[in-house]
């Protein structure tokens, strides 16, 4: 006699983090994942400094003045912050705690600094990955034909890439972005086996008991 056993699995969320230094391609490849899996949004940070052109408030940030940020770091409300370039950035901690309770995963397009506070707070929820561009010529190129920055700027961020690159041992996984198309098969790939891991499902062990007990 067969016995259907009820599959009263779940599974918690995780938090997906994207880092590189600027220009190698963690925003092209975080917008390309969102728009091509349902099932993962995007953390919203805050930050001090202003929109840049097309940037909306809360959809792209939080933008906030100092003191507010510095009173929801002070007040704990944040999950990680960081300081980039004059401005600070940071994680507001209700919406990913609620998210990851949820089963819901987060997209995260932050800097080497922020991935290890979030390494501290949740550690066993968190999967790394860091974007390293093909070449230094390429990087730069990059960084000009966005068009976002000034020229001063792009130096200070060719200047520091070398230290934000240094820190890709951090990382769970790291990906060379050499080409867009095939950098998001590969962050789609790891994505979809860090959410079968064991340890994520949710109700398995007791699913197996039952499972058991039918043999």
């Amino acid at each position: 006699m067969t016995q259907n056993l009820s599959l009263d699995i779940h599974r918690r969320g995780l938090l997906f983090v994207l880092s590189s230094p600027s220009g190698a391609g963690k925003t092209t490849l975080a917008r390309n994942l969102l728009a091509t899996d349902p099932n993962i949004k995007m953390s919203i940070s805050a930050t001090t400094r202003p929109p840049r052109p097309g940037e909306v408030n809360g959809v792209d940030y939080h933008f906030i003045d100092t003191q507010a940020f510095g009173e929801l770091r002070n007040g704990g409300d944040l999950l990680e912050s960081a300081k980039v370039f004059d401005h600070y950035y940071g994680t507001p901690r209700g919406p990913v705690e609620k998210a990851l309770a949820e089963g819901s995963d987060v997209l995260f397009d932050i800097d080497w600094q922020g991935t290890q506070q979030l390494q501290e707070a949740l550690a066993e929820d968190i999967v790394r990955v860091f974007i390293l561009p093909p070449s230094a010529a390429e990087l730069e190129r990059r960084l000009l034909t966005r068009a976002q920055d000034s020229a001063e700027i792009v130096a200070r961020r060719m200047a520091k890439a070398s230290d934000e690159i240094s820190h890709y041992a951090e990382y769970d996984y790291v990906l060379i972005n050499q080409d867009a198309d095939h950098s998001l098969i590969q962050v789609r790939t790891i994505l979809n086996a860090e959410r079968q891991r064991r340890a994520r499902q949710t109700g398995l062990t007791d699913f197996v008991k039952r499972l058991r007990d039918t043999l």
